[in-house]
């Protein structure tokens, strides 16, 4: 968790104002200031959203003091406000670049699951009001009919013998390796065009050749 000298060198280094930082956060612009004065001693769930944010803007905290700007590296993504803050790119990619969007091995239960229902459901509506600008493919084990973004994407089966589940995302230039556990969610996004158009290659071969449209 960032402390309150790296939180302040984070903001400086992106040019972001207090109020720039509450706005990624969810949080508010006086509790952001309370938190750098020291008035305030924030929960972990509240530095975690901060680290989200920040993660989200491409720093990175090293040690207890050192900060530094990532450019062209893989994005860690951890946890539940991880897994939003990476679903929100997901969701800004979509809407400023379109294009195809491909999820191979997904599984949709840790999806609600970790993002929540709720939040979830703020997640499929702005996807829906955007759909026009992209495509989208979901491949899932055979059986699997929870469907929750029938909304926006279509689906189809994958063998049982040939389904694990290590779950990758493409969309737009974006490479992601997504590993669920039982109480976590850790998220890898590698920013390479070339790497996920090559793997939209393979997606499409298993999409077109082994995948299954889904029986109702």
């Amino acid at each position: 968790m960032p402390t309150i000298e790296q939180i302040r060198a984070a903001r400086a280094l992106l040019d972001w104002s207090q109020s720039d930082l509450a706005d990624r956060a969810g949080l508010s612009q006086t509790g952001i200031a309370r938190i750098e004065n020291g008035t305030n001693q924030p929960n972990s769930s509240t530095l975690a959203k901060i680290e989200a944010a920040f993660e989200k803007g491409s720093i990175e905290f090293l040690g207890l003091s050192g900060v530094r700007l990532k450019t062209g590296e893989i994005k860690t993504f951890r946890g539940q406000e991880g897994f939003r803050a990476f679903m929100d790119d997901v969701y800004e990619t979509a809407r400023d670049k379109g294009g195809e969007i491909c999820l191979f091995n997904g599984v949709p239960r840790f999806f609600s699951k970790f993002l929540g229902e709720e939040w979830y459901q703020m997640h499929s509506a702005r996807m829906q009001q955007i759909k026009d600008k992209f495509t989208f493919k979901i491949i899932v084990r055979e059986g699997d009919e929870h469907t929750i973004a029938q909304g926006f994407a279509e689906y189809r089966w994958f063998p049982e013998n040939l389904f694990n589940e290590r779950t990758f995302y493409a969309y737009g230039d974006r490479l992601a390796f997504m590993n669920f556990s039982d109480d976590n969610v850790t998220i890898r996004v590698l920013p390479q065009e070339e790497f996920a158009d090559s793997f939209r290659v393979l997606f499409n071969i298993a999409w077109d050749n082994i995948a299954k449209p889904i029986r109702k």
